[in-house]
C-alpha cells in the first residue's frame, strides 16, 4: 500500500502530563481505516475518536518506513484510547518493529485478552525471544491458541520456534520443526511471501548447522522466488559459492 508521507513530522505539543507528542498530519483521514476500527472510535467522544483516529492513521501511514515515528503516534493514541484493542494493536505493532519487546509484549498480550484472537501469538513467541527467553517462545508455540492459527500464521510461528531453537543451540531440533512446518512443499494457503520466508528460514538453519552445500542449494530457491528482492539472498549464495 501506499504511504503518504507525514507532514507534521516534527510538530509536537504537550500533552496533559507535560509530554511531548507529535501532531497528526492534517491530511490524515479517518475515512480510510477499517469500518471495525471506525466502530471501535464511535465509543469515544467525537473530538477524541478524530484525534486518535488520525493518529492511528499516522501510525499506519509510517509503520513500515519509519516504525520508531509510528510508535510515537500510537503512543499519542493510547494517552486517551487505552481502552480500544485497535489502539492497543496499533502501539504493539509498532513497538515490535522498533525493537521495544517488552513493551510489545505488554500490549499484543493486551489485545489478546481484549478480543480473545491469537493472530499475534509468533509475535508474541518473538517477543520472548528478543527479551532473551527462548523457553517462553517455545512454551508459546506449544499452546494450545497455536493449533487455531490459520497456515499463515502458523507458519510464522514455526519460524520462530525454529529460531528459539538455535537460541538454546538446538540447531537439528530447529531443522525437524521447519521441515513440519513444511518446507519442502509449497503450501497454497501460503502466499508467496510465506514459503519465502520459510525457505529462507531453513537455509540459515542449514547454514548454521555446517550443512554448506545444502543452505546453498535453499537460499538458491529463495533467490528464484524472490522477485521483490526483498530478502539477501543473492549475498547470502554468493557467499557460500566464496
Amino acid at each position: 500500500m501506499q504511504r503518504q508521507s507525514d507532514r507534521s513530522h516534527g510538530a509536537e505539543r504537550a500533552s496533559g502530563r507535560g509530554a511531548l507528542e507529535p501532531s497528526p498530519p492534517e491530511d490524515a483521514d479517518v475515512s480510510v481505516l477499517s469500518a471495525e476500527v471506525r466502530a471501535e472510535l464511535r465509543g469515544l467522544s467525537p473530538e477524541n475518536a478524530e484525534r486518535v483516529g488520525r493518529h492511528l492513521v499516522a501510525a499506519g501511514r509510517l509503520l513500515e518506513e519509519d516504525p520508531a515515528r509510528a510508535l510515537e503516534h500510537a503512543r499519542a493514541a493510547r494517552r486517551t484510547a487505552a481502552r480500544l484493542p485497535a489502539v492497543r494493536e496499533a502501539v504493539g505493532l509498532a513497538a515490535y518493529l522498533s525493537g521495544e519487546w517488552q513493551e510489545a509484549l505488554t500490549e499484543l498480550r493486551a489485545v489478546r485478552r481484549m478480543t480473545a484472537d491469537s493472530t499475534h501469538l509468533p509475535l508474541l513467541a518473538d517477543c520472548e525471544r528478543g527479551l532473551g527467553r527462548p523457553d517462553r517462545a517455545l512454551a508459546l508455540a506449544r499452546s494450545p491458541e497455536a493449533s487455531g492459527l490459520d497456515a499463515a500464521e502458523a507458519v510464522e510461528l514455526r519460524i520462530v520456534e525454529a529460531g528459539a531453537r538455535r537460541d538454546l543451540g538446538q540447531v537439528d531440533a530447529a531443522l525437524v520443526v521447519l521441515e513440519d512446518a513444511g518446507v519442502r512443499t509449497r503450501d497454497p494457503d501460503l502466499t508467496e511471501d510465506g514459503t519465502i520466508r520459510l525457505w529462507y528460514a531453513y537455509a540459515d538453519t542449514l547454514q548454521a548447522a555446517g550443512r554448506l552445500a545444502d543452505a546453498r542449494d535453499w537460499f538458491e530457491k529463495v533467490l528464484a522466488a524472490d522477485d521483490d528482492e526483498e530478502t539477501n539472498a543473492a549475498d547470502r549464495v554468493a557467499g557460500l559459492v566464496e
